[in-house]
């Protein structure tokens, strides 16, 4: 198992939200962030938060976004 520090280094390939609501009326909250693993077969998933409702989605970070952090 890799401890965190080491699955977390560089930058987060993907941003995790928590979603309540759809489509134009959806409200998308960045709660955590994703890293893939060494191996290509999973990520690390860091959360800040854990929705008690609404969803979450896991969605890969655009270069723009990236240039914005």
């Amino acid at each position: 198992m890799t401890n965190q520090s080491q699955s977390t280094t560089g930058m987060p390939s993907h941003r995790l939200y928590r979603v309540d609501g759809d489509g134009e009326n959806a409200n998308w909250t960045d709660i955590g962030a994703a890293w893939p693993n060494k191996d290509g077969l999973g990520f690390s998933v860091i959360c800040h938060a854990v929705p008690m409702r609404g969803r979450m989605v896991l969605r890969a970070i655009k270069e723009r976004e990236q240039n914005e952090s």
